[in-house]
């Protein structure tokens, strides 16, 4: 029966259940903790840093040049696993250029609901924007990029209105986004293992669907997604970008040749790569 633009549950499945695809997952990410753990000796970092009084409302600032931009990085795993220790590696290439890149943690589905994650980032955003003088970052160059449901929950942040939080801040906080292989139309994922986690219905997928969230100002994006990943990947990051292009705002879209979802990251990481390359001009613009 199909249950999704004609795609039954096996479809979907094998559309979204991105771990399935990589049989050695388990050692990628092995590798990425051994990586992450040496990179924090060696950096000059703040580790858990508390923007909100629970337990995984923590980030680690990797610190770049003072008063130089801030890239906030919100890490993915469906919104019901990953951790910040696993991803210290994307700062490297930034930090070495001068960026501060705070590295966030948040709490994870089924613990909380889904809908309860958004207002946690914003949180995470307001903070660093309230102490940038004490984090010694520019508050007038926050980019924001997360990856899977860290773009999902990028795309999030590109349609708050700030003042809503807090009347002090202004409606272009954040400078820019970058969502990476982000989940912007979230209604599929009811119909897979995927939901296990959010356990949503129809009703909060869509409320929670950035797709149906305008951004509320023109900053630019950078909308990205790998060349070897699924065509629903490719389609949610076209109709994203399809969807909230204008003459004002600059939607850019970007393909990593030959990575899939998990490989994207590694190329970010390299600061030879093209995707670091168009990353960092965006940051620093």
């Amino acid at each position: 029966m199909a249950l999704y633009r004609g795609m039954d549950a096996t479809e979907l499945e094998a559309q979204y259940n991105l771990r399935a695809r990589r049989p050695d997952f388990d050692v990628v990410v092995a590798r990425w903790m051994e990586r992450c753990r040496a990179y924090r000796e060696a950096s000059d970092v703040a580790l858990d840093l508390a923007y909100g009084p629970g337990g995984r409302e923590k980030l680690d600032l990797f610190r770049g040049r003072p008063g130089g931009p801030l890239l906030v990085y919100i890490h993915g795993g469906y919104w019901q696993r990953g951790d910040k220790a696993m991803y210290s590696f994307i700062a490297e290439p930034f930090q070495a250029a001068g960026v501060s890149v705070a590295v966030l943690n948040y709490d994870l589905t089924p613990s909380v609901r889904l809908g309860a994650i958004a207002p946690q980032i914003r949180r995470a955003v307001a903070w660093l924007w309230h102490n940038a003088v004490d984090l010694k970052v520019d508050r007038e160059a926050m980019t924001v990029m997360g990856h899977s449901a860290g773009g999902h929950l990028t795309a999030m942040m590109m349609a708050t209105d700030w003042s809503v939080l807090d009347p002090i801040l202004p409606l272009g906080l954040v400078k820019a986004g970058v969502p990476i292989s982000g989940i912007f139309e979230l209604e599929p994922l009811i119909h897979t293992s995927i939901n296990a986690g959010p356990q949503m219905d129809l009703e909060e997928a869509r409320r929670e669907s950035p797709l149906f969230l305008p951004p509320v100002t023109d900053a630019p994006q950078l909308v990205v997604d790998g060349g070897a990943e699924t065509d629903e990947f490719h389609r949610q990051s076209d109709l994203y970008c399809e969807t909230f292009r204008t003459e004002r705002r600059r939607m850019e879209r970007y393909m990593v040749p030959g990575a899939d979802h998990f490989d994207e990251l590694e190329r970010l990481a390299e600061a030879d790569s093209v995707f670091f390359r168009r990353s960092l001009a965006l940051i620093t613009a």
